[in-house]
């Protein structure tokens, strides 16, 4: 399987397990006191760093930092919108999408080079 691919996946896994370690005990263990929440969390983001490392180290294989942490960026977008909407009930604004644009104009500044060449 093609080395980008393999990074690609390997992020979008470990954030899902990131996104939970971070926010999932805004919802599940609000009642708890926080030190409780921080463990569960670090126990998920065991699992994330599990993944994260081979990911980056498969990715920088064929890819800078720079371009490594942008695409982590845009998959932390496209993980955090449907995860903040549809397990946090948080409710969608305009400003999803600007942050998004944002993120796919640092994607195209980085990615240029290699898209255009």
């Amino acid at each position: 399987m093609n080395r980008l691919l393999i990074t690609i996946l390997l992020l979008m896994s470990s954030n899902v397990f990131m996104t939970f370690a971070w926010y999932a005990h805004l919802k599940n263990l609000s009642n708890r006191p926080w030190i409780v929440a921080a463990l569960v969390s670090w126990g998920i983001a065991f699992f994330e760093y599990l993944l994260q490392v081979p990911a980056n180290r498969i990715g920088h294989s064929v890819m800078t930092v720079g371009h490594l942490k942008i695409i982590q960026e845009v998959i932390t977008l496209l993980v955090f919108v449907p995860f903040s909407v549809f397990y946090l009930k948080e409710k969608i604004t305009l400003d999803y999408l600007w942050a998004g644009c944002c993120i796919l104009g640092a994607l195209f500044f980085l990615f240029r080079t290699k898209m255009f060449s």
